[in-house]
Formats: C-alpha cells, sequence, structure tokens
C-alpha cells in the first residue's frame, strides 16, 4: 500500500509541478542585484507559477507560493556560487543555484541579531537536511483544493496546509526553513500569551511570554509578514534616485542648434 500511495504521490508531485500559465510572472530585479543584496540566513520568497503554487497562494491569501533559505558561497560543494536550499516537491530538500529563480518575482526577509554561532548553526542544519523527501502527505492534501477551487473558510487554511505526515525525514519549503529557525531559537510569528510580572512593586504589570509553535503551521507568507523579519528592497539600498527613473511620457531632449 505504501508503495502504491508513494507511486500516486510522485505522479501528483509531476502534475503540479508543471507551470500553469507560461509567461505570466516576470522578475522585479535584475539578478545581479539580487545576488549582491543576499546575505546568508536571509529567506527568498518567491512567487511560483506551477498549479502547486496556485493552490498555495490561494489558501494562504498571499503572493508568496515558496520559500528557500539563502545559505551563501561554498556550505554545499556539489553546488557551486550562491546557493539556496529548498524543499522541492519532486526532488525533496536540495540545494539550487540562485540563478534558477533570477527570473521569478522574489522577495528577500532577513532575520536580525543573528550571532556568527546562531547563523552557522541555521546553515548547517538546513545543510544536514539535504536529501531529505518532500512530504507527499502534503500533496494528498493540496490536490483537493484545486480543481475546482472550493470556498475554504479563513481559519481553515492554515490548518489544511499543516496536513502533513509528521515524520521528520520529511518536509516541505516553509516547514523546513521554519525547522531551522526553530533550532536556533529565532521567532518567526509565535504565539504570545500575555503572564502576571513577578515584580512585586507592579501587581498591574503583565509580560509577553512567546510560545514556539509547531512548524508544520507555517507558510511562505509568514516570514514576509513577522515581525521579527526585516523586509529588504535591493533597489533602495543601491542608490536609488528617483530623479533618474526614465517615464514613457518624458518629453524629448531637445537637440542642440547647429551654429
Amino acid at each position: 500500500m505504501n508503495l502504491l500511495l508513494s507511486g500516486i504521490g510522485g505522479l501528483l508531485a509531476d502534475y503540479l509541478s508543471k507551470p500553469r500559465r507560461q509567461g505570466s510572472l516576470i522578475a522585479t530585479l535584475a539578478p545581479e542585484l539580487l545576488a549582491a543584496t543576499l546575505r546568508p540566513g536571509d529567506v527568498l520568497l518567491i512567487e511560483g507559477d506551477t498549479r502547486i503554487s496556485v493552490a498555495i497562494k490561494y489558501l494562504t491569501q498571499s503572493t508568496w507560493s515558496h520559500a528557500a533559505l539563502f545559505v551563501g558561497d561554498g556550505p554545499v560543494p556539489a553546488t557551486p556560487g550562491k546557493v539556496l536550499v529548498e524543499a522541492d516537491i519532486r526532488e525533496g530538500v536540495r540545494a539550487v543555484p540562485l540563478s534558477e529563480y533570477a527570473k521569478m518575482h522574489t522577495r528577500i526577509c532577513r532575520p536580525v541579531g543573528l550571532s556568527p554561532g546562531d547563523l552557522q548553526e541555521l546553515i548547517a542544519f538546513a545543510v544536514s537536511r539535504i536529501g531529505h523527501r518532500y512530504d507527499l502527505k502534503h500533496v494528498f492534501d493540496l490536490v483537493r483544493y484545486l480543481v475546482p477551487t472550493p470556498p475554504v473558510p479563513v481559519s481553515w487554511r492554515r490548518r489544511m496546509l499543516a496536513f502533513g505526515s509528521g515524520d521528520p525525514s520529511r518536509a516541505i519549503c516553509s516547514t523546513l526553513i521554519a525547522q531551522a529557525f526553530q533550532s536556533v531559537r529565532y521567532p518567526i510569528l509565535p504565539d504570545v500569551t500575555l503572564e502576571k510580572s513577578d515584580d512585586p512593586a507592579c501587581n498591574d504589570c503583565y509580560r509577553e511570554v512567546l510560545h514556539i509553535r509547531h512548524y508544520g503551521l507555517f507558510t511562505p507568507r509568514d516570514f514576509d509578514i513577522s515581525p521579527y523579519f526585516e523586509v529588504v528592497k535591493p533597489l533602495l539600498l543601491h542608490d536609488f534616485d528617483h530623479r533618474k527613473v526614465v517615464w514613457a511620457d518624458d518629453a524629448p531632449a531637445p537637440r542642440p542648434q547647429a551654429a
């Protein structure tokens, strides 16, 4: 039975990884600008155009359908250059060159204040997962919401993306990255409760206490809306000057008159 389900899951993965439409998405950054801006530990969000991307974007009500962790140059000898670690629906957890998403709409989400040791541990965690399988149970959950797309209450959507097998040797893109950050106790979107302060001088004081949320509940959009990640705009970091923008309706410069 497991072999049968695995075979069906593989066929579904092939189907879901096919592009939904051709040429519908465009890159918002020049590849060299993206490469110059990324730092190890950054989360790169991607707006995909595959069938599974459509389902994820619908269920999360977000632009972003995929997430990958930038690990820099060199940590994966088999993949030279600037490298991302991601969970691919067909190939599982893998390392890919940054050029894989050079023509895609992307966003950089950057953690703040990680020590060199934390950063090394974060990257080592992600790299150690290379070769793990994609959670095909997640594929079965998603395929039910593709054709036709049913109305699903907002409160249920996140849970529908967390129906995975729970097998730690399997992963999907956002849960892989969530686990990596949780391994260094860096918050993404923790559950927050108010607890009474222990300060005897302040009977009415409360403190916020963060609780780690299960990694299976995270989606790509969570890194975008997290208050603990900085959204990086590469164009604004590299001497952007709105006065130098060339608009289509700008009047052409007058030609110099002959003497």
